[in-house]
């Protein structure tokens, strides 16, 4: 049956041209097709009350497919990540690691160009070691000394920059040969992320090299892509150690041949070595695995547990639980972590770029960048090799790689529902069934019991994302939305459940925790259906 014209849809009502806007987004037609059903109603003669009607929810509608683009979006990039971990894990020349680590680095970002520098410590400077999208030889063949350029600030610091304007940027010590090389090329805006392995003397990460992705216009790069080339840069520095690993014991088997007696004892380290490295990789491609096949959380930590042999507890930041799990895959009741002590060792793990012992646990730190997503806890007393300390920080980056896509699908359901909330506490009585058909269809089931919790804060704008991830990963089912200046929580409320005040106490607490800055929470409840709720 084909579809009806513009000019046969029915002044009389709304309700066709709403229908429309449906079967649009069903199609993902194009922004344009959507704004033109407002037109068409208006030429068709709706009225003024249902024209409104159409055009709020025309605007709907254009919302909910910006949110959908973005979401495709961060699934392609999160998809070509996993893609890279994959083949860095299969290189073994180290050429070939680099190069694939570049190439891959300007394709996730999207940006004229990419490049990677590495220090030469025979020489004492950092040289250019593979571009990719270069147009400059003189940029190809630069070579800096420590603590010049933008680089230097990375390396120094062992943490990423980005300038949105390279040539007027004055937090770094430009040089003449730096800012010639950069100007030939045509490069503007630029962001370094260190490569960072194990730990100096000094106890902060031991920075091997800097992976740059740069634009040839002003760019001001997103924290999304700040964490996506830091995720990037810590596959890749896993891959060099690899391939210079590698490179080490091929070269110490050449050196070692000429005697039988030592090259007996060689072989054994070198085939113990190469057990403990394979061991490491087939892990790590098997922990890889775990979240390309779409597993959880608590996947990974059993795969971890069992190959450890220990049982392995993942918390959120705030010290909640995310996973507890015995070697032989099964769960046990863990209790919530305090979160200033967790604080205080991830930030350790942080800065020495390794798992840390303490109070007979081994801890990790999950990062996004600079960010701590959640910290790793495996309950072991003894000591681990270097080969299961590498596989227990490998399950780290592995982890927040999956904490990463779970929180970008959150984020984006989190603002479809969101809209839900704002329409139910703006005008509930207009139609009641229709929000709770709504919410149904979102996944929130408006005629069961929900607390309302109005959260306020001084710092209004960390409240927001700390809302977000006080309902990701834990064991609180619920929604968020700004509205009229504060941040509302609609919270599945449990049999028989806290109270909202008890409820009110706890979210103000760990609020706080999550956003650094005092929240003040009320809430009341447990109220049914939607004009229950928006009374509340």
């Amino acid at each position: 049956m084909s579809e009806p014209s513009a000019s046969a849809i029915s002044a009389a009502s709304a309700a066709p041209h709403l229908r429309r806007l449906l079967d649009l987004l069903a199609d993902d037609a194009p922004a344009e097709a959507l704004g033109a059903v407002s037109s068409q109603a208006r030429a068709a003669g709706v009225p003024a009350g249902d024209l409104a009607e159409v055009e709020r929810g025309t605007a709907a509608a254009l919302r909910i497919r910006g949110a959908l683009r973005q979401h495709r979006r961060r699934e392609l990039q999160l998809t070509a990540l996993f893609d890279t971990a994959g083949d860095l894990a299969a290189s073994r020349d180290l050429d070939e690691v680099l190069n694939a680590i570049v190439r891959r680095a300007r394709m996730l970002l999207g940006t004229d160009t990419a490049y990677l520098t590495l220090p030469d410590e025979e020489a004492g400077d950092t040289y250019m070691r593979v571009t990719d999208g270069s147009v400059s030889v003189a940029f190809q063949c630069l070579r800096l000394e420590l603590g010049e350029g933008l680089g230097g600030l990375v390396a120094q610091t062992a943490s990423p920059y980005a300038t949105h304007d390279y040539r007027t940027d004055d937090r770094f010590h430009h040089t003449r040969n730096i800012d010639s090389a950069v100007l030939d090329d045509g490069l503007v805006a630029i962001l370094g992320v260190p490569l960072l392995l194990g730990s100096s003397r000094g106890g902060t990460g031991k920075v091997i090299g800097v992976l740059f992705a740069a634009d040839r216009a002003p760019r001001v790069f997103s924290p999304d892509e700040v964490a996506l080339l830091c995720s990037l840069a810590a596959h890749a520095a896993i891959a060099i150690d690899t391939a210079r690993a590698l490179a080490d014991t091929r070269s110490a088997l050449d050196e070692l041949a000429d005697t039988n007696a030592e090259l007996a004892e060689a072989n054994a380290a070198v085939r113990e070595h190469s057990a403990a490295m394979r061991r490491a990789e087939e892990s790590h491609d098997r922990l890889t695995d775990l979240v390309l096949r779409g597993r959880d959380v608590k996947d990974v930590a059993a795969a971890v547990a069992g190959l450890l042999e220990s049982p392995l507890t993942i918390h959120d930041p705030g010290g909640r639980p995310l996973a507890a799990v015995r070697p032989d895959g099964a769960d046990f009741a863990a209790d919530g972590m305090d979160a200033g002590w967790l604080a205080e060792t991830a930030e350790e793990s942080r800065t020495g770029a390794r798992a840390v012992h303490r109070d007979g646990r081994w801890i990790c730190a999950v990062l996004a960048g600079r960010e701590l997503l959640a910290g790793l806890v495996l309950h072991r007393r003894g000591q681990l090799d270097d080969s299961d300390r590498r596989l227990f920080e490998r399950a780290s980056v592995v982890t927040g790689l999956l904490l990463l896509l779970r929180r970008t699908v959150a984020e984006t359901e989190n603002r479809i529902r969101g809209e839900l909330i704002s329409d139910l506490l703006t005008d509930a009585d207009r139609d009641p069934a229709g929000l709770t058909e709504r919410g149904r269809r979102l996944g929130i089931d408006l005629d069961r019991p929900h607390l309302l919790l109005v959260a306020e804060s001084g710092a209004r704008e960390r409240l927001a994302p700390a809302a977000m991830r006080y309902l990701f990963g834990g064991d609180i089912h619920g929604v968020s939305a700004e509205h009229a200046g504060a941040v509302v929580l609609l919270v599945a409320a449990g049999d028989p459940g806290p109270a909202a005040g008890d409820a009110a106490r706890a979210a103000a607490a760990q609020l706080g925790r999550l956003a650094q800055t005092p929240v003040t929470v009320a809430a009341t409840g447990p109220a049914r259906g939607a004009r229950e709720q928006a009374a509340a």
